[in-house]
């Protein structure tokens, strides 16, 4: 299954953004302005950052290098401070991704004859041993085709991943990122993230990526707060 998310990937075309240098950041900087957002340029790790706000919480979203083996290329990640439930954990995932970890995490089991959760594993792997996968009749069947929700509860799942959600999840802007481009949100701890394969690497993927986010965070906040 990774081998075949690998041959995915090195069968797209560039990003649009390869060879445009400053005119990208001038242009996600431009963009960002028009969102009330902050904007900040290059570092060791990172081509650029966004920062804003939502719901009062502030929420950074970073393009990058991957920091997982199963992203190639460059990536987006975000993270948010949401102050909700800290005991609530969700996890939405691409489910070719969660195919190809599953079968990783069987391979790693089976080989090493483990039997019990190892802390040395990926967090990703670790959570697939943790969580169960929930579905339910509101969403579509094509979001259930597309995607895997995994949580601590069915409660915690149906409280976050409303049918707004889904649906921006669904309709990304053409030509969009493909069904199989690894891409998961999460809820951990209290806090939100977002880590994708950043593919096709234009800027409507980036603006719907950030929308995505940002609509998570107020997902979270709406369904999640503390003493609801």
């Amino acid at each position: 299954m990774f081998e075949r998310i690998k041959n995915i990937f090195s069968t797209q075309k560039k990003p649009a953004f390869e060879n445009s240098g400053q005119a990208a950041a001038s242009q996600v900087s431009e963009w960002a302005g028009t969102q009330g957002w902050g904007f900040s340029g290059p570092s060791p790790n990172r081509s650029f950052a966004l920062d804003g706000r939502v719901r009062g919480r502030s929420w950074r979203l970073e393009r990058g290098k991957p920091s997982r083996t199963f992203i190639r290329g460059e990536e987006l990640r975000a993270r948010a401070v949401l102050g909700i439930d800290e005991d609530a954990a969700v996890l939405v995932m691409n489910r070719p991704l969660k195919e190809a970890l599953d079968k990783k995490a069987y391979q790693l089991y089976t080989d090493n004859l483990r039997t019990t959760v190892d802390p040395s594993l990926p967090e990703e792997l670790r959570w697939l041993a943790t969580y169960e996968e929930f579905g339910w009749a509101e969403l579509p069947p094509d979001f259930w085709q597309r995607y895997a929700v995994l949580a601590d509860t069915r409660e915690n799942a149906q409280a976050w991943v409303s049918a707004r959600l889904a649906d921006r999840l669904m309709h990304w802007p053409e030509p969009g990122p493909h069904p199989q481009v690894p891409m998961m949100i999460m809820l951990l701890r209290g806090k939100a993230y977002l880590r994708m394969e950043y593919a096709p690497a234009d800027l409507p993927t980036l603006r719907h990526a950030a929308d995505i986010f940002t609509c998570a965070c107020e997902s979270a906040i709406d369904g999640l707060a503390v003493g609801r």
